[in-house]
């Protein structure tokens, strides 16, 4: 099994020592001491020597050494400028590991190429958890050639990426990512696993890309509809929908087409669903730019 050997808490403290860093309390980073959980996520990518994978908010580099013996080539984006560093000590030690400093929010895809070669196939990281969602999506979205993500979030971020519809944690941004990548594996991971341990519940899931069906709309217009169908979620569909911009006849003969009960709540419907009813919706008289608004 690949593992890591910054993952574990002597060698951590050795390099954080060695760099300076180990009494800057305001860098905030939780670091993952437990190789258990490098092998896990390792097993989750399922590598195959050919992948370009992206990596955000490597930290020190703790999973990066792992990443870096089995994919052909791994391109960090960091954001800390205190941790340059040590990434370029590890980018010296190894051809196939090259940096970005930056957000990784604002980072153009033309840029990771330049660094890294070629577009980006994986995203494999443990992602800062104030942006994590955001980055999945935005990543799925923007990035074509990424097949798959492996990435390791806040518990509560996990649950909301796998919830299924009717449940609590299903949403506008389940659906959102639904029309990209489908999760096919999951595990937790607690807080000892982090120096130090940090107050919330972490879990790694993994994202593989799906195909839109070949005459679903486009996404952002389905993204339109997701968001006015979820604005007020404890309204019924058709109420939160004419709440939000859409033409409340227009939407009954869209419901009538799709198969949606109007008495619905947005929580009740599968992506499926919603291509559909965005379908229907393009589909009726004075639709002007958007998907039945107003």
């Amino acid at each position: 099994m690949t593992t890591s050997p910054l993952a574990n808490l002597s060698a951590t403290r050795d390099l954080l020592n060695e760099f300076g860093l180990a009494t800057k309390h305001r860098l905030g980073q939780n670091f993952l001491v437990d190789n258990h959980v490098i092998e896990h996520i390792m097993e989750l990518a399922a590598l195959t020597g050919t992948e370009h994978v992206l990596e955000v908010g490597p930290g020190i580099g703790t999973l990066s050494l792992a990443l870096v013996q089995e994919a052909a080539h791994v391109t960090a984006i960091e954001m800390d400028s205190e941790l340059e560093p040590v990434l370029h000590a590890h980018e010296i030690d190894h051809p196939n590991f090259r940096y970005i400093m930056g957000d990784a929010l604002k980072v153009p895809l033309e840029r990771v190429v330049e660094v890294g070669g070629s577009e980006p196939t994986m995203l494999v990281a443990n992602l800062p958890y104030n942006v994590a969602a955001t980055i999945i999506l935005e990543f799925f979205e923007h990035m074509p050639s990424l097949t798959a993500a492996v990435v390791m979030v806040q518990k509560e971020v996990a649950d909301r990426i796998a919830a299924q519809p009717g449940t609590k944690a299903y949403g506008a941004y389940t659906v959102k990512l639904s029309l990209y990548g489908e999760v096919t594996g999951r595990f937790e991971v607690p807080p000892r696993c982090f120096m130090p341990a940090p107050h919330v519940d972490s879990a790694v899931v993994r994202i593989d890309r799906v195909d839109a069906p070949a005459d679903a709309p486009a996404p952002d217009t389905v993204a339109q509809v997701v968001e006015a169908a979820f604005a007020q979620r404890r309204k019924t569909i058709r109420n939160s929908m004419s709440a939000n911009g859409f033409d409340k006849e227009l939407l009954d003969r869209a419901f009538a087409a799709a198969g949606v009960a109007p008495t619905a709540r947005a929580e009740t419907l599968s992506r499926d669903t919603f291509l559909a009813l965005t379908h229907a919706l393009e589909e009726q008289e004075g639709h002007q730019g958007g998907a039945g608004r107003e």
